[in-house]
């Protein structure tokens, strides 16, 4: 079960004492900024932030795009989104090269048969990216050298060195080797050496990835009327909530800007080609609340994930 700590305060303090593809214009949304405004007043990223889906990656309007789910809602208003009862990723998708298109198939196989599979979530896994976006929401503290960015669960954090490159030597980490820089009222990311361990994946349908992968995140703020253009659009593919329960809640009555990711993927090793998918996020109600991934987690009926247990009391 999850469990609510209020460690926000210990975890900001942490990440602060530790020390290119172009993504493509892939939802209907316009650039905020007319080019007048200031860059502290145009690339104010910073605070908490709610996304309404939870499989995360939205489809871009045309091109390669992300996995989506064979398995469909039939009947009632979600009529047509992705039935995420039943994560069954498209195996036809002509990104997927043959083996990966194998292991997401074994994995669909598994969901429509009413069982469940491990991934990073269920079993407690650090998720890496693109994996952690399923995380309902995110915080951004942005500082001269450096950008921290916090996750609701299980105490994740990512940090992205400002204006540097990637080592010549690097040695693969759960959430790869992140530089970020601005470009006019963009902020653009690039990771490389992403770590690869058991339960590792791209998304809740078990696409798998190599060493190889290369990600290109481009944050943007889009102006009201786009934001929800953009969740509209997200939400013909995705369910959208707007009351998560692995995160904050988006504000209803705030009208102001919101924050879209544009992700370019690239890896040689599992993709024939370089694709694409976005995410759009809304300005958060709730204060901050963390879910840790307690012990004896039952992720499927009688299976329970591999966190190390004490089967002995300590005294």
């Amino acid at each position: 079960m999850h469990r609510q700590q209020d460690f926000l305060f210990v975890v900001m303090l942490a990440a602060a004492a530790m020390t290119p593809a172009a993504g493509q214009d892939v939802t209907p949304a316009m650039r905020s900024g007319n080019g007048t405004q200031s860059t502290a007043s145009v690339l104010d990223f910073s605070g908490v932030w709610s996304l309404p889906s939870l499989n995360a990656l939205e489809p871009p309007l045309s091109g390669p795009g992300p996995v989506r789910n064979r398995s469909r809602v039939r009947t009632g208003p979600q009529a047509g989104v992705g039935d995420g009862r039943q994560l069954v990723g498209d195996y036809t998708n002509p990104i997927l090269q043959p083996w990966a298109a194998e292991v997401l198939k074994k994995f669909g196989e598994i969901s429509l048969a009413g069982q469940g599979f491990p991934t990073p979530r269920n079993q407690c896994w650090p998720e890496g990216v693109p994996f952690v976006f399923i995380n309902r929401g995110m915080q951004m503290l942005p500082q001269p050298d450096k950008i921290t960015i916090l996750y609701p669960f299980n105490h994740q954090f990512r940090q992205v060195r400002m204006n540097e490159s990637h080592p010549a030597q690097l040695t693969p980490s759960w959430y790869g080797d992140s530089v970020g820089h601005y470009e006019g009222d963009e902020l653009v990311i690039d990771t490389v050496g992403i770590k690869i361990g058991r339960f590792s994946m791209i998304d809740w349908f078990g696409t798998p990835y190599t060493q190889a992968l290369h990600l290109v995140e481009r944050y943007r703020l889009l102006d009201y009327e786009a934001t929800m253009k953009a969740v509209e659009w997200a939400a013909k593919e995705h369910a959208q909530s707007d009351n998560p329960g692995s995160g904050p809640r988006p504000d209803p009555s705030y009208k102001g800007k919101g924050l879209q990711i544009r992700l370019t993927v690239e890896d040689a090793g599992a993709f024939t080609m370089p694709w694409s998918a976005t995410l759009t996020f809304r300005r958060a109600l709730d204060e901050w609340r963390e879910l840790v991934c307690a012990e004896n987690t039952q992720w499927h009926p009688g299976t329970y994930s591999e966190v190390p247990t004490a089967n002995q009391p300590d005294f």
